[in-house]
């Protein structure tokens, strides 16, 4: 969904469904609209030195909102595993490399049990991929399952920031 789509979708009224977005964090501001926290996680990634960070969990608004910066090296397909989240919206940013990222509408996969500590979904089925690259990024909402840290082509390394951002209920 790119943000002309976006800003009719929000004129229209709809629900949040099946709604991932991907982009180039040079267009992040046309994504602010979407939530209060969701700009504070643009604001951040926009204004910090990603590079600089070590690895490990920056807390921006306690559990509210918070950043988790990987490195690490993509994997094959057959390797991954789709996920979903119910209580947290992942904001996933390439600092550097490229990954393809899996995605699916939720209900177009199997589910398996829940994992309420971890918020954590299992899932089983097929799907799209994507492939981001450094200043990509992709906004998955709790409907939106995805596979992540998926090689190019061969295994390479990626440092990317995962922004985890509470669903306000």
């Amino acid at each position: 969904m790119n943000a002309a789509q976006l800003r009719q979708y929000l004129t229209d009224g709809l629900q949040w469904g099946e709604i991932m977005i991907v982009d180039h964090i040079r267009n992040c501001y046309l994504y602010r609209c979407v939530s209060p926290r969701i700009a504070r996680a643009f604001d951040y990634l926009r204004d910090t030195d990603l590079k600089s960070l070590a690895v490990g969990t920056v807390e921006l608004d306690g559990s509210l909102l918070y950043a988790i910066i990987q490195e690490y090296e993509t994997i094959p397909p057959e390797q991954g595993r789709w996920e979903a989240h119910r209580r947290y919206i992942d904001l996933q940013y390439v600092i550097d490399g490229s990954e393809r990222i899996g995605y699916a509408p939720l209900g177009r996969l199997e589910a398996g049990v829940y994992e309420p500590e971890r918020d954590f979904l299992p899932l089983n089925g097929m799907g799209e991929f994507l492939t981001l690259t450094t200043g990509d990024f992709m906004l998955l909402f709790p409907e939106d399952a995805h596979l992540p840290r998926i090689a190019v082509a061969v295994p390479a390394l990626v440092r990317k920031v995962v922004v985890k951002i509470a669903v306000a209920r």
